[in-house]
């Protein structure tokens, strides 16, 4: 049985459309909010403060602004392939449809990665901006149950302390999971509610940050390299692109909801590249103006923004800030679990993983035993993995699945000229050629140990595909079937 065996697009269609079906409720509009929901908080209020810390310095903005090419590049395919295959599970269909089953496996693998430590990192940082915002108002939690082992916190006195236990990014993730399980209404009219405060939130830190920009901060714009490869220098602002890059994958998220979306064909291009935009815009001030707040050696903390707020003098916006942060992030959580649940629903219903992960709420529509099981499995990383860990191994599982989404669209043009393409990326293979080179490039300037963690998780996963998945592939069975007809 080939490895490399191929779901036709009719079939995928025919699969998707069998048995209890997501409930179709989403539009354009609703998917430009849920790629800003994804977008605008992973990278801007968390894991910015690191890369500019470590890596690039002031220069961080050129790191936002090569992360941001590569994206545009890889946008730009995965809209072509939304638009032909509208199917749940984003680039793990794509791949199915181009590259074959054991890719295609290598690909979702690599997502569950990708989303499960995306919004492990996110709801470890809306933990630190929720414990900040409490000890403004002279509530402190138990320190040793708001941090992890491996993560040290701060106390009032300004002491550091490694906890037991980090409870708040538990919390959240259970709070949303039982969102989620509700219905992809409900959860997309939250959604609304808080990209609408984030974005107006981070209007507001330009407008008035802009006026308390202390210019020496930018110098030296490029730090000098240490004599380590990634520790500023121009090796320092790649790596940043690289780890920065999780700021960008709200857009990939958008296509993971393909079934739920009204006019798939038309939204899904609408949705990937109108909240690329959006962002992209906002991503470049804001880093402008943060960088121009705080001296870079000073944003080494999971909550950078508290920090270069206090740097102005209206404090009295410093409460109400957090709280439309603390929302915001919210909402980058949301997405990330919707995203990853639509994986598992498809993958499952490939029969690569067991079929209860596609067992459809029948009151709800939605896949909830998906929701459970993914909590169960996200929340002990919350719960304990400190922030640089799942942030680092985030970017990485991203890239992956971005250069094999641009490869698809090369091998798709070739294999399949004569089918309907909505959305048509221009100059190809052109640009998904410099699509894979960027992408290639930010994840070689990751470092070794984060290549490592990604090796052991692929190990994990074929071990999973050659000792399940392969035997219960639906593509298998019909293949053993035919077979048997034959003889």
């Amino acid at each position: 049985m080939s490895l490399w065996r191929i779901k036709s697009l009719e079939q995928l269609e025919r699969e998707a459309y069998s048995g209890t079906r997501l409930e179709r409720s989403l539009g354009s509009f609703n998917l430009v909010l849920l790629g800003i929901g994804a977008i605008i908080g992973a990278g801007l209020f968390s894991i910015t403060g690191i890369a500019t810390s470590e890596n690039a310095g002031p220069a961080v903005i050129i790191s936002f602004l090569l992360a941001s090419v590569g994206c545009t590049f890889a946008a730009l395919c995965f809209s072509e392939l939304a638009s032909m295959i509208p199917i749940s599970g984003g680039a793990y269909t794509y791949t199915y449809a181009t590259l074959g089953e054991f890719i295609a496996w290598i690909i979702g693998w690599s997502l569950i990665l990708e989303y499960a430590a995306g919004a492990t990192m996110v709801a470890i940082s809306w933990g630190a901006y929720v414990v900040s915002l409490l000890q403004d108002w002279h509530i402190h939690l138990p320190y040793y149950l708001v941090a992890s082992p491996w993560q040290h916190t701060e106390l009032p006195d300004g002491s550091k302390v490694y906890g037991m236990i980090n409870l708040p990014p538990l919390i959240i993730m259970a709070l949303l999971t039982f969102l989620l399980i509700r219905g992809i209404r409900k959860s997309a009219k939250l959604n609304a509610i808080l990209v609408g405060i984030k974005v107006v939130v981070v209007l507001i830190f330009i407008a008035i940050g802009i006026n308390y920009i202390d210019t020496n901060n930018y110098h030296p714009f490029i730090p000098p390299n240490t004599g380590v490869f990634g520790e500023y220098g121009w090796s320092g602002i790649f790596r940043g692109a690289g780890i920065v890059f999780i700021a960008y994958i709200g857009f990939d998220a958008v296509s993971t909801a393909a079934q739920e979306v009204k006019r798939p064909q038309k939204d899904l291009p609408i949705g990937i590249l109108g909240s690329l935009v959006v962002c992209t815009i906002l991503y470049i001030l804001f880093a402008v103006v943060m960088v121009g707040l705080v001296n870079y050696k000073e944003l080494d903390v999971a909550a950078p923004v508290a920090i270069a707020i206090n740097k102005t003098p209206f404090l009295w916006l410093n409460d109400l800030v957090k709280l439309a942060i603390i929302a915001g992030l919210t909402s980058v959580i949301l997405v990330l679990l919707l995203g990853q649940s639509r994986i598992f629903y498809t993958m499952s219903k490939d029969g690569l993983i067991p079929s209860v992960f596609s067992k459809v709420h029948s009151r709800f529509h939605t896949p909830w035993v998906s929701n459970l099981i993914l909590l169960a499995f996200v929340g002990p990383f919350a719960a304990f993995a400190p922030l640089s860990l799942v942030g680092h191994l985030t970017s990485i599982g991203t890239l992956l699945a971005f250069i094999i989404v641009c490869t698809g669209v090369i091998v798709l043009r070739k294999t399949r000229p004569e089918l309907h393409r909505p959305f048509k990326v221009p100059f190809v293979p052109l640009i998904p050629i410099l699509g894979i080179i960027t992408c290639l490039c930010l994840m070689l300037s990751l470092e070794w140990e984060t290549w490592a963690r990604l090796l052991v998780w692929l190990v994990v996963g074929l071990a999973i595909y050659f000792l399940y998945g392969r035997e219960h592939s639906h593509l298998h069975r019909l293949e053993e079937k035919h077979q048997r007809i034959e003889h």
